[in-house]
């Protein structure tokens, strides 16, 4: 039983002991004596009763003198008037006795007391979940308050972002050692921003940084300070620094910190006053940090683009940390740490698995462990193999299988003919993922069948030939299409949509059309960790002819793409018709069947003397001076 639940008990206690008590007294306070019924009809005859009472089995009564003891007042029990001169004819002594109904008359009042105590109760402690505490309590901090014990993480436990763990050592050093920290004259920042993709680990981070500093652990989302009440959201924050003060040294973390910093008057209509203020409350206790106290705050986000510039500057988060998704080796030492909790088989090897997730975070990672788990439990398995893993990666890219999606024969044929083509399209030219799968069972909401092309290490820069080979790749669907069935379908409707964004990007943003020249005419940046959608640049000022021309330089780069994958896919058609015929029998090719495609491809191309590497000239020379 809580301690709040214990004191309310004994106040209702309390409360009942009081109301009895008082009920003692009063009727004390009346000094009424209690008579036999023969008594008062020998009263009543004798003609000593003065006043009278008569209640439906009581009477009560005052005398004209005192009886024996002092008292004028008594009372008596009603018997039968018929009975009553019966008695009184044999001269017997009667007494009336009235039903006991004294735990009636209690629980008549009790009863609904307490029923009004509980819903009262009830009520207040709902408001308080979900206020934070009740009307009392309305301006408290809502943070979670961890020490070392709760903590339980720390750096052994974050893994893939090593240079980040780096930057945060020497807050816990400071933490540990605050006073002879700075010896040297150097200063621990007043604030730490985390930045970086949901899911990288930036909370499991800064719980670590608790952990291994053992100290406090006072966590919170930006989002909590916000209320409908205006000035609520300030009060929050001056209560949440002060309880930190006290607890120093400590840490404070503010989780998606975009909630609360957003910009200042970023927004033309409606009122802000409440986020505003509360931001003007976090800006004055940065202002007013004493850094020798201990505290340290911690803010994550993955919208740093919207936080308010007064936020970042020097003196309030002084640094900020990217955390991002893991490379390779990083996977490796993410998938390491979560693999420990899985029963693994011998050729379930982190860098395997590690060569099929590129671009994964680390809660991808532990998603991806989880699932493979299940489907080797689902299979009745005694380890998780590697093929779970890989059909874990196909469930959470491509979605969940629909075998009882039926196909007609004719849709399963072009289907087929489609993936094929972006099979054979990206054996054909350099710089492109491997082909690991081709299937055309249908997957997830609209997929129909899918190619599954995964690279082999990662990659941060394109050129302009891998891009233009990139979207032959993706138009080559529907060159299949319109070589072996001369219409069009549906089915490139994704692939259309991709293509096309990478064209407007190489030519809003790469500047890479000849007539066009070396512009940028994207001038909106696009969200640091969002989707970067080419079409979403809503701040350009163009002329009409620079409109014109953009449209049809994306259509040209476009147009240029698919007659490409037209003419690889024209190559190789007795080999796209014999291994069509193989994928509907079997539906899916992997490993052998894709090997043994790849060398027919290459020796196609060597037939018909055809340059596998299509190297190209650059369209224009360098305008460098």
């Amino acid at each position: 039983m809580e301690p709040r639940t214990k004191i309310s008990i004994w106040y209702i206690i309390a409360t009942f002991i009081a109301i009895s008590l008082l009920q003692t007294f009063y009727q004390a306070s009346k000094q009424t004596t209690a008579i036999p019924y023969s008594e008062f009809q020998a009263l009543l005859n004798a003609n000593k009763i003065d006043k009278v009472w008569v209640a439906q089995n009581k009477i009560e009564g005052i005398l004209k003198q005192p009886d024996k003891k002092g008292n004028k007042r008594f009372d008596t029990t009603r018997v039968d008037p018929t009975l009553a001169g019966e008695l009184e004819k044999h001269k017997v002594t009667y007494f009336g006795e009235a039903p006991n109904t004294w735990l009636p008359d209690i629980l008549s009042w009790i009863v609904p007391t307490l029923l009004f105590f509980g819903v009262w109760m009830l009520f207040v402690r709902r408001f308080a979940r979900q206020g934070g505490g009740g009307l009392m309590s309305i301006g408290k901090s809502r943070a979670k308050i961890y020490v070392e014990k709760d903590t339980k993480v720390t750096f052994a436990d974050v893994a893939g972002v090593d240079e980040a763990k780096e930057e945060l050592k020497e807050v816990v050093d400071f933490l540990r050692d605050s006073k002879t920290y700075g010896r040297l004259g150097a200063r621990v920042p007043k604030g730490v921003l985390l930045v970086g993709p949901p899911g990288t680990g930036k909370t499991l981070l800064a719980r670590a940084v608790a952990g291994e500093a053992g100290v406090k652990f006072f966590s919170i989302s930006g989002s909590e300070f916000i209320e409908m009440f205006v000035g609520v959201g300030a009060a929050r924050v001056r209560d949440l620094f002060e309880q930190a003060r006290k607890e120093a040294p400590a840490i404070i973390f503010i989780d998606e910190l975009d909630a609360l910093g957003g910009v200042r008057g970023a927004y033309a209509f409606g009122s802000h006053a409440e986020k505003e203020q509360t931001l003007n409350q976090l800006l004055v206790e940065l202002d007013g940090f004493d850094q020798s106290i201990g505290v340290i705050l911690i803010g994550a986000t993955n919208r740093p683009e919207i936080l308010d510039p007064a936020l970042l500057r020097a003196g309030r988060f002084d640094r900020q940390v990217l955390v991002d998704r893991p490379d390779k080796k990083g996977r490796i030492a993410i998938l390491r740490v979560h693999m420990k909790r899985a029963v693994l088989a011998t050729n379930a090897d982190p860098e395997k698995v590690a060569e099929l997730t590129p671009g994964f975070t680390g809660a991808d990672l532990a998603n991806l462990v989880n699932e493979a788990a299940l489907l080797a439990t689902r299979r009745r398995a005694d380890s998780v193999e590697l093929r779970d893993f890989t059909a874990a990666v196909e469930r959470i890219v491509a979605g969940l299988e629909k075998r009882n999606r039926i196909l007609i024969p004719k849709e399963r044929q072009i289907v087929a003919y489609h993936e094929l083509g972006h099979a054979i399209v990206a054996m054909s030219l350099p710089g492109q993922d491997p082909v690991h799968k081709v299937s055309i069972i249908p997957r997830g909401i609209g997929a129909l069948g899918y190619t599954i092309q995964r690279p082999t290490e990662d990659r941060f820069l394109m050129t302009q030939q891998e891009l233009d080979n990139r979207m032959a790749v993706l138009l080559a669907g529907r060159a299949a299409e319109l070589v072996f069935f001369h219409h069009l379908s549906t089915g490139a409707a994704d692939d259309l949509v991709k293509a096309t964004d990478t064209a407007r990007s190489m030519v809003l943003r790469y500047g890479m059309d000849q007539k066009l020249g070396h512009v940028a005419y994207d001038r909106e940046r696009p969200p640091m960790f969002a989707s970067q959608d080419p079409r979403s640049g809503q701040g350009r000022e163009l002329s009409d002819e620079t409109e014109r021309l953009i449209d049809h330089a994306v259509r040209d780069l476009v147009g240029r793409a698919l007659e490409r994958a037209v003419a690889i896919v024209t190559a190789n058609r007795a080999l796209h018709e014999k291994t069509a015929a193989l994928l509907l029998q079997q539906e899916t090719l992997e490993d052998e069947d894709i090997v043994t495609l790849r060398s027919q491809i290459t020796a196609v191309a060597a037939a018909t003397g055809a340059d596998a590497s299509d190297r190209e000239k650059p369209r224009f020379a360098s305008t460098r001076p």
